[in-house]
């Protein structure tokens, strides 16, 4: 795996460097020390992992992270110096398509590195799947409706169900913006995000969408309520609520949107389930599982998709009923409540 560092930190260039350096399997691609180069160098030399910092010169990391993931998409790790002090510009640059955040390692003066446990263990996990992080889709799109044995249900739904990853922020923002105020049903979101920076994401979410957001917590499932995973365990339903539940496959993403998406499949709920942008293929066996038990099932199309990997991989599985444009989704799902988008 080829590894970039984007910082405008010498020692903590230094520091990266010399883990990446470390690693069997890993090799540095080029180091830069703002986002405006970073841009450059990923346009003529596109590694296979950037680890990005936040706050430089130039051009700050959520910029060169939103320019790179439009232009030429990459995992982007965020490796900042304080993730609770550039909490909003983690959101931001999640938002913009980074996978994760974590903070910088250092080291001392004996050469010993400190904090890099996190850093390395989130590569080891990317390494485990780099086809899943790399994805590589075809240029054909398919067919808008994939054809089936299986339709939609024709009742109205009972719950709607979100899976996001790479990009996923924007996209969820979009599509919750679109539904009717005030919500009739509950929406459940699995996003690929670690459980320190859910509360941002959840405050960010009810901010600039005007829905009740909330982090979800075992107990019943009420209508009305957008209800984000908010642990590092799987979020799973059943007709009796919502529970989370520890990972005892070593899954790639905690939480899993197939570990949501398979749990709904075995209740006696009926509803929408959407897979959104992100790289690999989590969410698309779930999707198909849900398909097969009735549920109308979206997945956003490759042109509004920042990566078009979790949609592509329902896709191909025909576990979409619909492949739809991201602005199209949320006035899709309110038709099917009955009731008009919301437009403001």
């Amino acid at each position: 795996m080829r590894v970039a560092i984007v910082n405008d930190l010498r020692m903590a260039t230094e520091a990266l460097r010399r883990i990446v350096e470390m690693q069997d399997g890993l090799e540095l691609a080029w180091t830069a020390m703002d986002g405006r180069e970073a841009v450059e160098k990923t346009g003529e030399d596109l590694p296979d992992l950037i680890l990005m910092d936040l706050v430089m010169p130039e051009m700050d990391g959520e910029t060169a992270t939103r320019i790179i993931m439009e232009e030429h998409p990459c995992p982007i790790l965020v490796v900042t110096a304080s993730v609770t002090g550039n909490a909003r510009r983690v959101v931001k640059a999640m938002a913009a398509g980074a996978i994760d955040a974590i903070e910088t390692p250092t080291f001392g003066l004996d050469g010993r590195f400190s904090g890099d446990g996190p850093l390395l263990d989130r590569i080891d996990r990317l390494m485990r799947d780099p086809a899943g992080f790399r994805e590589v889709v075809s240029t054909s799109r398919p067919n808008a409706t994939p054809t089936g044995s299986v339709s939609s249900a024709p009742h109205r739904p009972s719950i709607m169900l979100i899976g996001a990853s790479t990009g996923g922020p924007q996209a969820i923002r979009t599509v919750i913006s679109a539904l009717p105020r005030p919500l009739s049903i509950p929406v459940v979101v699995v996003q690929h995000i670690d459980h320190q920076f859910v509360g941002g994401l959840v405050h960010w979410l009810q901010e600039v969408t005007g829905h009740t957001v909330v982090e979800s917590a075992p107990g019943a499932i009420e209508p009305g309520v957008v209800v984000v995973a908010s642990t590092n365990e799987h979020l799973v339903l059943s007709d009796r609520g919502y529970a989370h539940r520890p990972d005892t496959e070593d899954r790639l993403h905690r939480p899993s949107v197939d570990e949501l998406f398979a749990s709904a499949a075995e209740t006696s709920h009926h509803g929408i389930a959407v897979l959104l942008t992100g790289m690999g293929t989590d969410g698309a066996v779930g999707l198909e599982r849900l398909r097969a038990a009735g549920w109308h099932t979206i997945a956003q199309d490759e042109a509004s998709s920042a990566v078009w990997g979790m949609p592509a991989a329902a896709i191909r599985a025909g576990a979409a009923v619909e492949t739809l444009p991201l602005d199209e989704i949320g006035p899709r799902v309110a038709s099917r409540l009955g009731v008009p988008g919301d437009t403001r």
